[in-house]
Order: C-alpha cells, then structure tokens, then sequence
C-alpha cells in the first residue's frame, strides 16, 4: 500500500505539475541554480521544501539525523553534511545557509536520555550525537531541575546554534560570511502550533518568523 500510494502520487505529480511546468523543468535539467542551502532533519514530518512551499529548484538540501553540521575536518572519514555544504558554498555558491531544526527531534531526545540502547544497538547515532555532547552539558548546567520536555526544547535550538558555529569552522564559509557573500541562519519549528522561529543573533534568541523579521535577517 505505502509503495502504491507513492507511485500514484509521483503520476498525479507528472501529470499536473512536471508537464505544466515544463519549461522550468527543461532549465533545470541543464543547470540547478539554488540561491539557498538547507540542513535539515531526516525526520519524516519536516520536510524544507513543504513547509517553505518552495518549487523545484530553489533549495539545496541535505537532511541528517538531527539536522546537525559537524565541525571541519580533514580525514579519511565518510563527511556527507560536509561533502554537501562544499558543493553548495564553492560550486552552486547560495547566499543562504538555513539549519532547520524542529520540536519533538528523536536524536536530540536519545542525546538527553542517555538511553543505553544507542551506543549498544545505534552505534552510528551515538558517535553521530556527540557533535552536540557540549551543548548538551551547557544546558544541563542551567535547566538541569527543568521538565523533560523543556530541556528538550532548549536543546534542540542550542543543537541549532552549535551548528551554526561549525558553519563557521569551514574557511570556505567563513570567508563568505566575513565579506557579506554568505549569510547563515537558524530555523526552529514547532510540530505543534505549526509556528517557525529564527534565531536572531544580535539579541541571542529564537523570535517568531514573520517578513519583518526574515527582511532584518537578510540585511545582518
């Protein structure tokens, strides 16, 4: 069933968009041209391109588990997120990098609970989660007697701003940043209430996503 309902919806796709469309698909086929890179979450329910109603073509994706950027490093390892944003920043050369976290983040709750099951049984997403460890310590610090679910809350947009510092960590990035080339940002959404909330560093907080907001952080 999940399989034919897929097929059916990539039909009603062809059929009323890709065909309508054409011509925008035929550039595309020649050259993508994205002005926007986003780190996104693997999470089923919070998918960029739906909750931006972007077309195709407008975004530079790349999704992981918690929608993390790991710091730069040089080795022999596998580095997808790092591949992507390389691609992005030197080949496509966007003017936006977005990291998009949301409520409810299953990483971020495994990286809280201390859960044994993931280093034992998720090995993968155990070393993968350390990239957020010290964000992780700095909230228990402060909300250590906090409900459950607000040291989640809170950890989940830290998880955010540690990415955006390993953003920074790339000299590719930096450099872009530092001339105005390149501007990064922090996107939280709420499952719940559907609202987004950008992280506006000049005042160190999360405020609500509206185009007053959007306009003074394209400016910044």
């Amino acid at each position: 069933m999940p399989l034919l309902k897929l097929t059916s919806g990539f039909l009603g796709f062809q059929e009323k968009t890709f065909h309508a469309k054409r011509e925008h698909f035929e550039k595309l086929a020649v050259k993508q041209r994205p002005r926007i890179m986003m780190v996104a979450c693997s999470d089923s329910r919070v998918d960029p391109a739906i909750l931006t109603n972007a077309e195709a073509g407008e975004l530079f994706t790349v999704r992981n588990v918690a929608n993390l950027v790991p710091p730069c490093a040089h080795d022999v390892g596998a580095h997808g997120t790092s591949a992507a944003l390389e691609f992005a920043v030197i080949s496509l050369e966007v003017e936006h990098i977005i990291v998009l976290g949301h409520s409810g983040c299953g990483g971020i709750e495994a990286l809280l609970s201390a859960d044994p099951a993931i280093t034992s049984d998720h090995p993968f997403i155990y070393t993968w989660m350390q990239i957020v460890d010290e964000a992780r310590r700095r909230m228990l610090i402060v909300a250590r007697n906090a409900p459950m679910e607000d040291q989640l809350r809170i950890l989940e947009r830290e998880a955010i701003k540690t990415s955006l510092a390993n953003l920074l960590s790339f000299p590719s990035i930096n450099e872009r940043v530092a001339d105005g080339r390149l501007r990064v940002h922090g996107w939280y959404f709420d499952l719940l209430d559907g609202n987004m909330h950008a992280y506006v560093p000049a005042r160190d907080r999360f405020e609500p996503l509206d185009m007053a907001l959007a306009e003074e952080l394209q400016k910044s």
